[in-house]
């Protein structure tokens, strides 16, 4: 199998993920949890560095069932921070619990995380196809929409960056951002 020059002389965890994850379309809403969860835990940090605390991960964070993680209470996010399986960041794991919470209410409103994803990427592609100005709204747009998993404030940046995107939208004939923008809006 040819390999990317990044994956270079890695260990076997390193290659398996990127023989057999990196890359490739996820559809199943655990395992984007998971990904989400472990991208955030990776912040500052290599992808080797999480990759070896993978397994840690999985059971610390039952098994990224958002549901579950989304019910840590103070004493179980505490006992995280004492873990030395993952990164014992308080912030990290605060944005965690947080964003199993905002990944269940995009789940309900969407009927699935992958869901959301898709629209959010489909609609990339069309604002693209449309010229520059739907592409810097689509970028804003998904700019706050990945910082409504990290930054308190997130969900009322995600609603004014998807009021300022609705005319470009219907400007460039972007239906599905201006569906998206919409649905963003209808949840303030």
């Amino acid at each position: 199998m040819k390999r990317c020059r990044w994956a270079g002389d890695a260990d076997s965890q390193y290659l398996r993920y990127h023989d057999e994850e990196w890359g490739r379309p996820v559809h199943d809403d655990r395992l984007l949890f998971e990904m989400l969860t472990l991208e955030g835990a990776q912040a500052g940090l290599s992808w080797s560095t999480i990759l070896r605390k993978r397994a840690n991960y999985q059971r610390a964070f039952a098994r990224f069932d958002p549901r579950k993680v989304a019910r840590f209470d103070a004493r179980r996010r505490a006992a995280l921070l004492r873990d030395p399986g993952i990164v014992r960041n308080k912030l990290k794991i605060e944005s965690t619990v947080t964003n199993a919470r905002a990944f269940l209410e995009i789940q309900r409103e969407l009927g699935s995380f992958e869901r959301a994803a898709t629209v959010n990427a489909e609609a990339r592609s069309r604002a693209a196809a449309a010229g520059l100005r739907g592409v810097e709204a689509r970028g804003r747009l998904n700019g706050a929409f990945l910082r409504l998993f990290t930054e308190p404030a997130g969900m009322a940046e995600l609603v004014t960056a998807a009021k300022a995107a609705l005319p470009v939208f219907e400007e460039v004939g972007d239906d599905a951002g201006i569906a998206q923008a919409l649905w963003l809006i209808a949840l303030s």
